[in-house]
């Protein structure tokens, strides 16, 4: 069996611990738009799916069976590990590259890595890398000239051993035109079973924008830059109909990094899902600043469960310093509002970040008591090329510039702390708040966590005490 394309990418989900733990698996995405865009323009296409699989070796087997000419990695760029760069998964993207040159493969790549260290996946055996967006830079380089037998050197937004220095193409700006992703290429029934197994319910994945305009200064944006782009209501409303129509799922992901930016688009949005008939539970990201009476009402209309807020700090100072542009007051403010209309809250908490002192993070913690959200997700400052945090901290980089896994929390640079410390305050957070959560929404399993997690608490306060105790004296 040979077939033209055989498209990949490398995130795991078994090399990720504590996510293969969570197991709340989404097929890639940004892979399965490459897909349908591909057949599209005429290219018979094949799909592995790194998301449930072993090991690389799974791809060793897919290239056996497909028999390709072409082997493309490309990445799930709407997935935010792919943007971090785990180290794992640099390893895993790697072997597959030499896995597919010895199959005498043509190979090409596309992900936010690639575009910023280019350079290292040509020397580890890669034809080419596509800088940024990928699907029109794809379909030119297979076009004009892999099929005439040409050199790439001339095609915007490809690096090869001859093009060291490529630049990137203008992004996709009319993103209506662009088919629906290639479902049909997925095991849709595997990833229901595991769903109604571990969660009860079964969620599907789905993106209404690419890139995001605001300037929090640690935020990369190798794929898309400032730049945010946007289906129309309409458009993504129709997706989200063959989805109930073709797969029933229960529930939604929309992986933008902020839903509903343009005005109105929310209020628009649901009122043609709700004509439709075809709302669809789900959660999405969102700024606290941009939350108000309209747009709440309008996410509850829509069918909106969860909205997660990239809170970040309680402290005024350190979200200055981000340049997040908005507020403390923004994110209680926030929190308010969607609760009224019945819509739950999850915070993204970063820690570390510089400049932050112990006062900080007890006023980050002061904000999480007092909103109470529903759920939160703890990180550390990360510094990704690319973003003015890097550079200002690059001076202080060791060789490892990236974590391993999403449950690493090394700091990567000499942050106001070391490394065991946040590890530390990264439990005591949610010691805390699986108590008080247990307390405020009883449930046999949180009521008798209660004591372990109080104990918890305790402990990993004093850890930090001790912590705080040698940094002050020195």
């Amino acid at each position: 069996m040979m077939t033209q394309i055989l498209l990949g990418q490398s995130y795991f989900l078994r090399f990720d611990p504590k996510l293969w733990e969570a197991m709340q698996p989404y097929p890639p995405l940004g892979t399965l738009y490459a897909a349908s865009y591909l057949r599209q323009h005429g290219y018979e296409v094949a799909l592995f799916d790194a998301m449930l699989a072993e090991s690389e070796e799974e791809w060793g087997s897919a290239l056996e069976e497909h028999k390709p000419e072409y082997a493309i990695i490309y990445e799930d760029n709407f997935n935010y590990l792919s943007k971090m760069c785990l180290l794992r998964m640099r390893e895993a993207a790697f072997k597959m590259i030499e896995m597919a040159k010895r199959c005498g493969c043509i190979v090409i790549l596309c992900s936010a890595d690639a575009t910023d260290h280019y350079a290292e996946y040509l020397e580890m055996g890669a034809d080419y890398c596509l800088l940024g967006e990928g699907e029109e830079t794809l379909i030119e380089l297979l076009d004009k000239q892999l099929r005439a037998g040409k050199e790439a050197n001339q095609i915007i937004g490809v690096a090869s051993r001859t093009t060291l220095h490529a630049t990137r193409r203008p992004d996709i700006t009319n993103l209506d035109k662009l088919p629906f992703p290639a479902w049909d290429l997925v095991d849709v029934e595997k990833y229901r079973s595991i769903w109604m197994k571990r969660h009860g319910y079964f969620s599907m994945n789905m993106v209404t924008t690419r890139g995001c305009p605001y300037h929090c200064n640690w935020c990369a944006k190798p794929i898309w830059g400032q730049r945010y782009n946007s289906r129309s209501p309409q458009n993504v409303v129709a997706e989200m109909k063959w989805l109930k129509e073709n797969f029933a799922p229960d529930h939604i992901w929309f992986a933008d990094d902020i839903l509903g930016l343009k005005p109105h688009w929310i209020e628009k949005f649901a009122e043609l899902l709700q004509e439709a008939n075809s709302v669809i539970p789900f959660k999405c990201l969102q700024r606290a600043d941009l939350v108000n009476e309209k747009t709440a009402a309008a996410l509850a209309k829509a069918g909106c469960k969860t909205i997660w807020i990239g809170a970040e700090s309680g402290s005024q100072k350190i979200l200055d310093a981000m340049d997040k542009g908005d507020s403390v007051e923004d994110i209680y403010n926030a929190v308010q509002l969607l609760r009224a209309r019945g819509i739950e809250v999850g915070f993204f908490l970063q820690f570390g970040y510089p400049g932050e002192t112990w006062e900080d993070v007890q006023k980050t913690l002061k904000m999480v008591r007092e909103c109470a959200p529903d759920d939160i997700g703890i990180s550390v400052s990360y510094p990704l090329p690319g973003t003015k945090f890097f550079e200002r901290v690059k001076m202080e980089l060791g060789d490892k510039q990236n974590w391993q896994d999403s449950e690493d929390l090394a700091m990567l640079y000499r942050g106001p702390f070391p490394t065991d410390f946040y590890r530390i305050l990264h439990g005591r957070v949610h010691y805390e708040f699986r108590a008080w959560k247990a307390l405020r929404q009883p449930s046999l399993r949180g009521l008798i966590n209660i004591p372990r997690n109080l104990a918890g608490l305790v402990r990993s306060e004093m850890q930090l005490r001790s912590f705080l105790q040698v940094v002050y004296e020195r």
